[in-house]
């Protein structure tokens, strides 16, 4: 099966780890495409790159402020990644849940020994 284009699927567009980065980057507010490009040691045109596609996901908006473009985040696009990969929360609880018992039955041991 073919894979999706990057900017049609938020899956594959942040299978790129610098659009990972911008969106934690974003986390904290706002910032100007310059901001985040001297942040991430990349080119201006770079960040402008990673911007579009991830404006084209949904996960990131754009607003004009005089002649600077801010860039922030919008996290709802996010919500089919949370979805998918809550279905493993199960899995991992029942992991932990594990690790638990087998260190508290150590603990146990050590104490009779």
């Amino acid at each position: 099966m073919a894979r999706a284009a990057t900017t049609s699927d938020v899956f594959n567009a942040i299978a790129e780890p610098q659009r990972r980065e911008i969106l934690v980057l974003l986390r904290a507010g706002e910032r100007p495409v310059t901001d985040l490009a001297q942040e991430l040691g990349m080119s201006q045109p770079g960040a402008s790159k990673h911007l579009r596609v991830l404006r084209e996901v949904g996960l990131v908006r754009v607003r004009g402020v005089g002649k600077q473009r801010l860039y922030g985040l919008d996290a709802r696009g996010l919500r089919p990644v949370h979805e998918w990969a809550g279905g493993f929360e199960r899995f991992w609880n029942e992991s932990f849940d594990r690790l638990d018992t087998y260190v508290q039955d150590l603990k146990q041991t050590r104490q009779e020994e």
